[in-house]
């Protein structure tokens, strides 16, 4: 049987000249159940290629929108269907959503993180009630997953490498279960929305 109690897992940092910054990811969820990781070079600095994260948009990245339809029939069957403006930064709809701002260092990594039951087909939206960093990281009620993704930008060659990591931890036992069923069957489109929305930023930056 696998062991369901999240392990301590290395802290992921970012090198700054001769210094190791621990990363913002690694302060609001240090421990996980499930991850994935996903990386591109661009051709840009740092700070333009974090515009370039902060700017992009749903209508960009091309496998966002037929994906979260995809996700969301069950609540359009249910009468309640989900709005978004394709064109308006893809971060800035998050937190309309209520994805909560975990943190972010201009110009090198950007967090946002999510507290609710996202196996359910219809009860999967974040919870309103997790408004600030400090709720995310304290709560703890049973029977829900915390979820957290990070954009971080280093420098590399004459560009930069854009990275993007996801965690997600259970609140108990139960919680991790359910959830890892659910990542089995979604984990694939997960990462390929992930890998467009790394092409997406990269093609902006390629036409600025």
């Amino acid at each position: 049987m696998d062991d369901l109690t999240p392990a301590a897992r290395p802290l992921l940092t970012v090198r700054l000249g001769s210094e190791r910054v621990r990363s913002l990811l690694d302060e609001v969820i240090p421990e996980y159940d499930v991850h994935e990781v996903h990386e591109l070079w661009v051709p840009a600095g740092p700070e333009p290629a974090y515009e370039a994260v902060m700017a992009v948009t749903a209508n960009e990245v091309r496998l966002f929108g037929p994906l979260m339809s995809l996700r969301a029939v069950p609540s359009r069957l249910r009468g309640r269907p989900r709005s978004r403006d394709a064109r308006a930064p893809l971060l800035t709809g998050m937190l309309k959503a209520g994805f909560v701002d975990l943190g972010a260092k201009p110009g090198s990594e950007v967090v946002l993180g999510a507290v609710g039951r996202f196996w359910s087909p219809t009860g999967n939206l974040p919870l309103r009630t997790v408004r600030t960093r400090e709720d995310f990281k304290v709560f703890a009620e049973p029977g829900y997953s915390k979820a957290a993704m990070n954009f971080s930008v280093a420098p590399q060659r004459d560009g930069s490498l854009l990275r993007t990591e996801t965690r997600i931890v259970g609140t108990d036992a139960e919680a991790t279960r359910k959830f890892r069923r659910y990542w089995w069957l979604i984990g694939w489109a997960s990462a390929a929305i992930r890998r467009s929305w790394l092409k997406a930023i990269r093609r902006r930056l390629s036409l600025a």
